[in-house]
């Protein structure tokens, strides 16, 4: 049985604090990051190859999924070429009720797929428990169609992390932790992309 966190009651919110970020670090710490390299490659090429990247979460995840949006469409834009096309799967809430209403919540992603996901395009899940229904037939819709994928896991990764092409894992047992990481591997992955595409004169002078 993997350690919990929390496992016991904390006395104030301080030394909750402290041992989360702990927890935190540790976490990052323990992630292999060189599958951020991969994943950094397979953003690029299907950037610069004018294909679609979509992303797909539940909850806090489709959060992230819908965040995500500033970080490649603001961030990875700003003093560089790169022209990133990202669609949230999540953000589309009259889509996804009627899908789960008359269909089945674990079709609400890979029904938008389905219709609108091309050749060479990206499908990327963000999902801590890496089990959740409809990300996990996102991806198999990406493996039916052809298309390339990449997972965002926590906890054991689930079928998430073996589905996908790519897959960034953080071995915790928290929910905010995971997602903290989560939310972190955007940032760096677009962070990344803007410094590696731009005046390099500008780095040091630009706020990222």
């Amino acid at each position: 049985m993997p350690d919990l966190f929390p496992a016991a009651p904390f006395d104030n919110c301080a030394n909750f604090a402290s041992d989360y970020f702990a927890t935190l670090a540790k976490a990052a710490q323990a992630c292999d990051l060189s599958a951020l390299d991969k994943i950094a490659a397979l953003v690029k090429k299907t950037i610069e190859n004018g294909n679609f990247i979509y992303i797909c979460g539940n909850g806090g995840s489709a959060g992230i999924a819908n965040h995500s949006l500033c970080d490649f469409l603001k961030c990875v834009r700003t003093d560089t070429g790169l022209l990133p096309r990202v669609m949230s799967l999540a953000a589309h809430t009259e889509m996804n009720s009627a899908l789960a209403n008359d269909i089945s919540y674990d079709e609400v992603f890979a029904y938008q797929l389905e219709s609108m996901a091309r050749p060479g395009d990206l499908v990327w899940t963000v999902s801590s428990s890496g089990d959740s229904g409809n990300v996990v037939r996102a991806l198999e819709v990406a493996r039916e169609k052809g298309l390339a994928s990449v997972s965002f896991t926590g906890f054991s990764g689930g079928r998430s992390r073996r589905l996908a092409d790519l897959n960034a894992h953080v071995d915790a047992q928290n929910y905010g932790v995971v997602e903290d990481i989560h939310m972190a591997f955007i940032h760096i992955l677009t962070q990344y992309l803007r410094m590696s595409h731009m005046d390099q004169s500008l780095i040091g002078q630009r706020k990222f």
